[in-house]
């Protein structure tokens, strides 16, 4: 079964350049545009809410952009790894995150997603039911401060990006190197504006796209493998198709949304097959049957998501932390 699903998926999974280079076009132009008309706006003294306007917008677009980085680290986006390795590193420069860095750690989340005993790298920090009764009382208290909606995805997720992203985590040369490279881009491009058009006009358009772009990311990551029933076994059980299929979700976004996630929301499909690109991903879900027997969440739903927090293994299902308390009275 296993082989017979990824053979009908294996003809998805080739890159296009033209269509690459058209979902550059049509996405890093409009980012560009859009970053000129809220400069525009702020220098004629228009309402900065309407600056924020744009910049939401904007932090759709860069999300988009961030998918594009994404593809390249799975050599996905287009045929030549030369090509998506530059692109990568000028993705990763637009989007605060470093190619390689990044990359070592998403293609970890990818050979352990759904692996109890083998968590902690590219991934949101899960604890089980019983892990935590375990726990000491600062554990507990770090835990549920992560786990706390407001932390989890409106601050975490802005100190992920400006913070966290710049200090290269490993020892080895490439990723050290890559975060460098990151750290320098940006670096120019904050000098570039400071020195023609002024520093404080960086941090007004800036700063609210990269706040927006963060929340929507970390959002779009956690609805993917937080949902009641995501697969999760020990490594003794675990298999990788079934934390593809069963531990991946189908996000039903609104058509727009879709098209500023790459369609990543068919997220079974990308972690049956990564080499699949962002732009054959609804294709290949519709020409799949049994891609379409995944977990469905659609966009109203995802945010009762949000309070998830425990997994249980007893039940196999993710619950609330107020689940977990009226477990612990029962």
């Amino acid at each position: 079964m296993a082989n017979e699903l990824q053979a009908k998926v294996k003809p998805f999974a080739k890159a296009s350049n033209a269509r690459a280079i058209f979902q550059m076009i049509n996405t890093v132009l409009p980012f560009a545009l859009l970053i000129v008309a809220m400069y525009v706006l702020i220098i004629n003294n228009v309402s900065y809410v309407y600056v924020l306007g744009l910049s939401v917008i904007a932090a759709l677009f860069l999300v988009r952009i961030f998918i594009m980085f994404h593809d390249c680290t799975h050599n996905s986006f287009m045929t030549s790894r030369k090509v998506m390795i530059v692109l990568g590193h000028l993705f990763g420069i637009l989007t605060f995150t470093p190619f390689f860095k990044w990359q070592r750690d998403h293609i970890t989340h990818h050979r352990t997603a759904g692996n109890l005993d083998k968590r902690g790298i590219g991934d949101v920090w899960m604890m089980t039911t019983q892990e935590y009764e375990d726990a000491s009382i600062v554990k507990r208290f770090k835990y549920r401060i992560y786990r706390n909606p407001f932390i989890l995805f409106f601050i975490a997720p802005v100190l992920l990006f400006l913070v966290s992203q710049r200090i290269p985590t490993a020892n080895t040369k490439k990723v050290w190197l890559s975060t460098m490279i990151t750290n320098v881009g940006i670096i120019a491009i904050i000098l570039a504006v400071t020195f023609t058009v002024g520093f404080q006009y960086y941090l007004l358009i800036q700063l609210p796209i990269i706040f927006f772009a963060a929340i929507f990311g970390v959002w779009l990551f956690y609805i993917q493998h937080q949902y009641e029933d995501v697969y999760w076994a020990r490594t003794m059980k675990w298999k990788s198709q079934h934390a593809a299929l069963e531990g991946a979700s189908v996000y039903k976004l609104p058509f727009i949304l879709e098209w500023f996630t790459g369609a990543i929301g068919y997220h079974n499909v990308h972690h049956l097959n990564p080499r699949v690109p962002n732009y054959h991903l609804r294709k290949t879900y519709h020409a799949v049957p049994d891609l379409q027997e995944g977990y469905i969440v659609t966009f109203l739903r995802s945010f009762k998501l949000s309070f998830l927090c425990f997994y249980d293994e007893k039940k196999q299902i993710m619950i609330s932390y107020r689940q977990y308390k009226n477990l612990q009275k029962t």
